[in-house]
């Protein structure tokens, strides 16, 4: 057997087992609506579409946030089923049940109940929760208990329960802060094409003589936007079988009866009333639809009624049922609703005025709310939605509502201001700017030294303005950034539970952090995701700021894993827990900080949860970190107009190396070539290349830099071999994973540790000399250890601080110990047994 809707498939002895629901009753079954989160189309393979649960060849869309896959055009019949990952005040829950998905399992999948096999990739089978991803047949699932504990990943996952973000106006992908600079077209040119392609793909336009192709249109808006579905019937087919297939096509499982085709020509389509004309089908008395003209497309209407039962859902009151159903006449009004729903509910004491009676439009996309008269005739809305689209009746629920304080918070980071002003100053710049209006929006936090701010917003479309209007807002010719912000509610966090605040540079490594974005969304709570590209990592520390325990895993080269410490250091005396640990998943092309805390040479596609697992079990172990101090004593360089000015002292940290000389000459150079051309620079394989190539091309240097700098080390002068390169070394590994210092013991110095607070100093005669520690033959000349350095420059000298290179004019440079030690997390030795999820 096969469903004429949703094609689902069944042997007949199977059929007493069905436990799936068609595509046209799932809008009924879901609790919690919660829109999508779509970004652009995309190519799937070995997926299937949820809605058809046919495989997507075309470009299809997925959800970002859960497992869900559609086409194009089923975009508009997928209900709003996603996960509910925040409260939004409409319906709060503290318990939380597992949130089932269909399909698109791997093969090897097995099913938690009865242990065999349950996924496939040949059709959509098996469910899978979203949240704990505990795996079941269809069949089973049904037995498992309904609350989910978010399984192994718990202690790490952010509760939805604690987090809070009002986001009426807001589109999905604003409030998991995914960019849209992925976005390619705009949504509303994708759906229309969408239907046009997608109906014509399922219906290959009939070639027999003794069928013919129809366009349906299920309402005035699918006129307006000209989206209709395409129809195969049979020439002489009864008017009931053509409303039957009409209905189909569009999902509804109703009654064929209630509904009958109006006739819909070329030229009423270009005419405006087309509208207002109310004309019933004039061949609805007839027995065959078609006569020799046969019209281009027809409507579907629904048949007035004088009464009909609606349900009624009763949202956030606590009452131990779904929905109530009421008969309603054509007296009925909101008002007579809500009266007789209410002894139903067993809130008959209550007092009327305080209800209200919200219509509520599960769309795929975006969830609509709209509250409802208290005259308002409860027949004409039906009639009037079901005008617009039929398909939209189908997704349209009635809940009834107690009116209470509607407190609305909306949180906006602002970054790219200028830093280091007073709150007035900034309060000044964004009145002059953005024009805000101060008694709806107030400043609540001030980063000065980051030159950001945090708005609370009390006015939905308010919130929407200054959010569209700082995109396009320059202060000082620096954009301005916003980024939507949720709030974390830290008492609501259990004891136990130390979520994991994840940061990915989506540029690092060759694009794999865009995989591992998506993968860590639907691991974890989307909230606790944060894109680097998108504000930095200042909104994701502030997000965390009041979570009393939590630690950090970042996703990116060294230069990212800097870019967050360094962060950290600053933010530290803001946040709860002023020390989260902190791990790394390396993506760059040196990773030498990943290396050394074991978490490998650079991602190569592992498991995503796998990694999640090891940062859970992972130990804490303590990284010094430096503060160089870079005080040029004459001008730079190329000073414009000949007019000297000294640069003013600058300040780097420094986690892993600081190298003089040849060594951050190769780095500048290649530095300039991936300036050059960015877009060959995506694969380890060709960015090692490069330095090999750069490097030849050094090989016949002079080695004096001995003769350009003096090193004095905790107060004593240290005199320099006949080097070319002066490195600084911070951990025992360097340049892709080298030894610099080498392993043999040593009386005059201590071995190193990275927490030993004291860095070690070693020097290198060359490239080819560089070139023989990369491969392992010989390490580099050890020159001192110790914890205070000064260097003093006597003329411009390359310089490279964690990959960073530049040319830093003469004078002093000074390195020392700098603040606390950061804590990081090493990835542990022996896998430990996994606890049961």
């Amino acid at each position: 057997f096969i469903s004429t809707v949703c094609n689902f498939m069944s042997h007949e002895k199977c059929l007493k087992n069905v436990k799936i629901p068609c595509s046209c009753i799932a809008p009924s079954l879901v609790r919690v609506p919660v829109a999508h989160c779509f970004g652009p189309p995309g190519h799937y393979k070995r997926k299937f579409c949820t809605v058809c649960r046919k495989s997507l060849e075309s470009p299809a869309f997925r959800c970002e946030v859960c497992e869900l896959h559609v086409h194009t055009d089923c975009i508009l019949f997928a209900c709003s089923d996603c996960r509910q990952c925040h409260q939004d005040g409409h319906q709060d829950h503290d318990t939380y049940h597992h949130h089932w998905r269909e399909g698109n399992l791997s093969s090897s999948a097995r099913c938690e109940v009865c242990k065999k096999t349950c996924g496939s990739s040949e059709v959509l089978s098996g469910m899978r929760c979203e949240w704990c991803g505990i795996l079941a047949h269809a069949a089973c699932y049904i037995i498992v208990t309904p609350e989910c504990t978010f399984g192994r990943l718990r202690n790490m996952i952010l509760p939805p329960s604690c987090v809070q973000l009002f986001s009426r106006n807001f589109s999905k992908l604003h409030c998991f802060r995914i960019s849209e600079n992925l976005q390619t077209e705009s949504d509303e040119d994708d759906d229309v094409d969408g239907s046009m392609q997608g109906s014509a793909k399922d219906v290959q336009i009939s070639t027999d003589s003794s069928k013919q192709t129809l366009k349906i249109f299920d309402g005035n808006d699918a006129v307006k936007r000209n989206q209709f579905r395409l129809i195969s019937v049979p020439r002489i087919a009864k008017n009931e079988e053509v409303v039957e297939a009409a209905l189909r096509a569009y999902y509804i499982n109703d009654d064929q009866q209630e509904y009958e085709l109006q006739t819909f020509t070329q030229q009423a389509l270009l005419s405006d009333d087309v509208i207002n004309r109310n004309d019933a089908a004039e061949d609805s008395n007839l027995g065959s639809v078609f006569r020799e003209s046969v019209p281009e497309a027809w409507i579907i209407r629904a048949k007035p009624k004088d009464e009909e039962v609606i349900r009624i859902y009763p949202a956030w009151l606590k009452v131990g049922m779904a929905y109530v159903s009421l008969r309603v006449n054509k007296d009925s009004t909101t008002q007579t609703v809500i009266k007789e729903v209410l002894p139903l509910l067993g809130r008959q004491m209550d007092c009327l005025q305080n209800f209200k009676l919200v219509e509520v439009l599960m769309g795929s996309k975006q969830v609509q709310r709209m509250v409802l008269d208290n005259q308002e005739l409860i027949l004409n809305r039906l009639k009037d939605i079901r005008k617009t689209s039929i398909r939209q009746m189908n997704q349209t629920r009635f809940y009834i509502v107690e009116n209470s304080k509607s407190i609305v918070r909306v949180n906006l980071f602002v970054g790219g201001l200028p830093p280091q002003l007073s709150p007035e100053e900034y309060t000044n710049i964004l009145k002059d700017e953005l024009a805000i209006k101060t008694n709806v929006v107030s400043v609540t936090h001030v980063y000065q030294a980051q030159g950001a701010v945090v708005l609370e917003i009390s006015c939905f479309s308010e919130a929407e303005r200054i959010y569209m209007l700082v995109k396009d807002t320059t202060v000082n010719d620096k954009p301005l950034n916003a980024v939507v912000i949720p709030e974390v509610m830290a008492s609501k966090i259990p004891r136990n539970c130390c979520p994991l605040l994840v940061f990915v540079n989506p540029k690092s490594g060759g694009l794999k952090g865009r995989d591992l974005l998506y993968s860590f969304r639907k691991l974890l709570n989307p909230h606790q995701v944060f894109e680097l590209t998108n504000g930095g990592p200042l909104p994701g520390f502030h997000t965390f700021s009041k979570v009393p325990s939590f630690r950090v895993l970042v996703c990116g080269g060294d230069g990212t894993v800097g870019w967050v410490l360094g962060a950290l250091e600053e933010i530290r005396h803001k946040l709860v827990c002023s020390e989260p640990s902190v791990a790394i998943l390396p993506l760059g092309t040196g990773n030498d900080l990943g290396r050394v805390l074991r978490w490998g040479a650079g991602y190569s596609g592992e498991d995503p949860y796998s990694i999640l697992v090891s940062v859970d079990e992972a130990d804490d172990v303590l990284m010094d970190r430096w503060t160089i101090l870079l005080d040029a004593e004459e001008p730079a360089e190329g000073a414009e107009n000949g007019i000297a000015e000294p640069e003013p002292p600058k300040i780097v940290q420094m986690n892993n190396y600081c190298g003089l000389g040849i060594d951050a000459e190769l780095s500048l150079d290649f530095h300039h070539a991936r300036e050059e051309e960015p877009g060959k620079f995506n694969s380890r394989f060709h960015n090692k290349g490069v330095y090999v190539k750069v490097g030849l091309q050094k090989i016949s240097h002079t080695r004096n830099l001995h003769k350009d700098i003096k090193l004095q080390v905790d107060q004593h002068e240290v005199e320099l071999p006949s080097i070319e390169g002066l490195i600084f070394i911070n951990i025992p590994s360097w340049g892709s994973g080298a030894d610099l210092w080498g392993s043999e013991s040593d009386n005059r110095f201590e071995k190193p540790r990275i927490d030993d607070g004291l860095l070690e100093v070693v020097g290198v005669t060359g490239v080819v000399h560089m070139g023989q520690v990369q491969g392992g033959f010989r390490s580099g000349i050890r020159i001192a250890q110790g914890s205070y350095f000064r260097v003093t420059l006597l003329k411009p000298i390359p310089v490279q601080v964690d990959g960073e290179p530049w040319i830093q004019a003469p004078g002093q440079i000074i390195i020392s110990a700098a603040g606390p030690k950061v804590h990081m997390l090493k990835k542990s030795k022996q896998k430990q047994k996994k606890t049961g999820s």
